[in-house]
């Protein structure tokens, strides 16, 4: 027969052992994202722009993130008006639209994965889910340096 003490550390235990599987469980097994700022951003210049993606982490999530690209002199090309009439009267899309949709969409899904290009900026996309694989990884690892990515020639 047991005694009264040994029920209760039996119940404890289980409890103890019942919190400690279910905090795993749902923070992905330690594999969160460290709070911080973290960019990616292309190796090389396209098209005479170099992509960026910087994502801010608070409480393990993708609160803000920021993606664009700049020109060798800094320029930030969701700016470039001439660029935006052109390319929206060619593709129907244009930089400012396409990289808050895909922004969005990130901190919404806080992965790029199953997310769906945008009719006229599809290499952007690619470039996007590089940049966003590269910059979540640095957020697990905590690390706080630009990662540098290749992104030209990217299809898939």
């Amino acid at each position: 027969m047991k005694t009264p003490y040994k029920i209760f550390v039996f119940f404890v235990f289980v409890s103890i052992l019942s919190v400690v599987s279910i905090s795993l469980f749902t923070s992905g097994g330690g594999k969160t994202m460290l709070d911080g700022y973290y960019t990616a951003e292309a190796e090389d210049y396209n098209h005479g722009w170099k992509e960026f993606l910087t994502i801010y982490v608070n409480n393990g999530k993708i609160v803000t993130a920021e993606y664009d690209a700049k020109n060798s002199s800094g320029f930030i090309k969701s700016w470039d008006m001439d660029y935006m009439r052109d390319m929206n009267k060619t593709d129907g899309n244009y930089p400012n639209k396409y990289t808050r949709n895909y922004a969005s969409e990130l901190i919404t899904r806080q992965t790029a994965d199953d997310m769906d290009a945008m009719s006229g900026a599809t290499e952007s996309f690619h470039s996007f889910k590089s940049l966003a694989n590269a910059v979540i990884k640095q957020a697990m690892r905590g690390d706080k340096k630009v990662a540098f990515v290749a992104t030209q020639n990217i299809t898939r």
